[in-house]
């Protein structure tokens, strides 16, 4: 009958050399786990910042658009100060009001 080795040493031997062994091997892993995550947000930051460009480049179309019509003078009378507005005796006097539009609409917070 052969000679029975209790798995306990069979640990104690073949332990070091897995570690010699695996140790490189997931030190690999996490740095390329690591450098794929970087270049992700790195992409998804550069996303963002596309998306923050077209959103003010669409909204800078619109108030041009809106100068162009003649609705932005309209708009621009609406937000001038109390001072300019003191001609008028009442609301129902003045032209209709023209909705404002922010130049900023759409580009959401910057973080």
């Amino acid at each position: 009958m052969p000679p029975v080795v209790p798995p306990f040493l069979i640990g104690l031997v073949v332990a070091p050399l897995a570690k010699r062994l695996l140790k490189p091997l997931v030190r690999g892993v996490v740095k390329t786990s690591v450098g794929i995550v970087m270049e992700v947000k790195k992409a998804a930051h550069e996303a963002g910042e596309n998306i923050h460009d077209l959103a003010a480049e669409v909204a800078a179309d619109v108030v041009a658009a809106q100068v162009a019509s003649g609705e932005g003078h309209r708009a621009a009378e609406a937000t001038a100060p109390f001072e300019e507005k003191a001609g008028a005796t009442a609301p129902g006097d003045s032209e209709a009001r023209a909705p404002k539009i922010r130049a900023n609409a759409g580009a959401g917070k910057a973080h």
